[in-house]
């Protein structure tokens, strides 16, 4: 079992974006395709359902989704049903927001997957990611898409590396995921499904499935009730 597969971190039947996975084995590979995806997916939504846009590039927003006068939206983009943007989000373009989800506050995205449920309320940074049904982050918590030194990623699980040739790739969140408040995900950081991240952490690499991540160095297993 290959802990950053995606079918071990995501259930696809739970985003608008399922057939964007279709031929991947490892979710970093759909990035560079986000934005042809968008622009495709756009031209078949209902216009009886979506809103379309056109500010230089395609928007499509559900009606039923709440956008409020102080957030920007750049396209391509895709609000899915029932999504909220709130004050002062900035979308910076290649982003789709699932089902139910939420961009609060001052949250900035850019080329990125959120699952229905997404939770990114609080002054987040999400750039080059993708983010699981009902993942959270807490206040301040980002992540960091691309090295100092702005070479290519390695992704490390142990002594397994995985080479993504891609130079910005922020986190991959599994289902169910917590980050806690102003914790920092390092590019490419992977995190199972069902995990917690304690608060104000430094996260690298890949963080098993049902886990709680208290340190580097600290990760228990998650006793289930």
């Amino acid at each position: 079992m290959e802990p950053c597969r995606i079918e071990e971190l995501y259930d696809l039947n739970e985003t608008i974006a399922k057939d964007l996975f279709e031929g991947a084995a490892y979710p970093w590979e759909v990035l560079p395709k986000i934005k042809d995806f968008i622009l495709e997916l756009g031209k078949t939504l209902d216009p009886e359902e979506y809103t379309h846009r056109q500010y230089g590039e395609d928007v499509w927003i559900h009606k039923s989704a709440v956008v409020f006068d102080s957030a920007y939206i750049h396209g391509p983009a895709i609000i899915c049903r029932d999504a909220e943007i709130r004050q002062c989000a900035f979308i910076r373009g290649c982003a789709i927001v699932g089902e139910n989800a939420t961009v609060g506050n001052s949250t900035e995205l850019k080329n990125v997957v959120l699952f229905n449920h997404v939770e990114v309320p609080h002054y987040n940074y999400v750039g080059d990611s993708v983010l699981g049904f009902y993942a959270h982050m807490g206040a301040g918590a980002i992540t960091s898409n691309i090295k100092a030194d702005r070479k290519n990623i390695v992704i490390r699980d142990g002594e397994h590396e995985y080479v993504t040739g891609l130079r910005k790739i922020g986190a991959l969140l599994g289902d169910h995921v917590e980050v806690g408040c102003n914790t920092v995900l390092n590019p490419g950081t992977v995190v199972g499904r069902y995990t917690n991240i304690y608060p104000v952490n430094n996260v690298r690499g890949v963080v098993p499935a049902h886990s709680i991540y208290k340190a580097a160095g600290n990760i228990v297993r998650k006793i289930e009730a």
